[in-house]
């Protein structure tokens, strides 16, 4: 008969996701994990099967409470007409702090597509995954918002809206300035 776990499996992926987030996959280590998480290496590999095991976690628990939440106003059935705008202007406010974890760490999966992890089939899914749902919800708040635009049109807008909040998560890490003028850019296009 194995042991029984004595640690909340939310809280551990919660600290390891902080890591990961903090120093992409390949830069945190089995010790950084070990020390984050509070369990030794061997409760870790036995849970989770591995640190990528630990890393998928992660990633899931990070779409779950930090992504999703976010997103939510533009995916309800009724989508406000001013989510769009209230969505971008959050993003900024938590950006514009710059000591703020989320601006000196962008975002988790961005941050994944460009470390070496992104050469793995099934983040490589995931990411992917992850920008189209950002863009159907950002495609939903821009529909709300202006009712009447031809459908080619709100495509559009929608695609262009979710490259400049990919480059504003890509950028947050290492110019502040350009990530908000990217985030600014594509609230002007929605206005």
């Amino acid at each position: 008969m194995g042991r029984q776990q004595t640690f909340d499996t939310a809280e551990v992926v919660r600290a390891a996701r902080t890591v990961f987030w903090q120093h992409g996959y390949e830069d945190a280590s089995i010790p950084d994990l070990e020390a984050a998480t509070g369990l030794k290496r061997s409760s870790i590999y036995n849970a989770f099967d591995s640190k990528r095991g630990l890393f998928d976690a992660a990633v899931s628990s990070y779409l779950d409470e930090v992504v999703r939440p976010r997103l939510r106003p533009l995916t309800v059935a009724q989508v406000s007409p001013d989510a769009i705008v209230e969505y971008f202007s959050g993003l900024r406010a938590a950006l514009e702090l710059a000591d703020s974890f989320t601006a000196e760490n962008g975002c988790l999966l961005i941050n994944a597509a460009g470390g070496p992890i992104a050469h793995d089939d099934a983040v490589r899914e995931s990411v992917a995954a992850y920008r189209a749902e950002l863009q159907a919800a950002v495609r939903n708040g821009i529909e709300a918002r202006h009712p009447g635009r031809p459908a080619d049109e709100v495509d559009r807008l929608a695609e262009t809206c979710t490259a400049l909040l990919v480059a504003t998560f890509a950028l947050t890490r290492v110019d502040a300035d350009a990530a908000l003028g990217s985030l600014d850019a594509a609230r002007r296009l929605v206005d």
